[in-house]
């Protein structure tokens, strides 16, 4: 009983690590491909001053979204 006790105590203290695992592999993703456009040599990338906000944006997004994870499931 009191073993069991234990195991299930060590079990609910332990978090899962799902959510750092899926923003750090889509900022790992996004990292990819901004670099392979930025190789391929779109000068015009972003098209727009507002496409390269969005594009800066989802980038902190991503950031703070792996950071937070991090924390979190820390």
């Amino acid at each position: 009983m009191l073993l069991t006790l234990a195991q299930a105590e060590a079990e609910a203290e332990e978090t899962s690590k799902t959510a750092f695992y899926v923003a750090g592999s889509l900022l790992a993703v996004f990292a990819v491909l901004i670099s392979a456009i930025g190789i391929r040599g779109h000068e015009r990338f972003p098209g727009s001053r507002g496409a390269a906000t969005g594009v800066i944006g989802l980038c902190a997004v991503l950031v703070a979204a792996t950071m937070a994870a991090a924390v979190i499931t820390g």
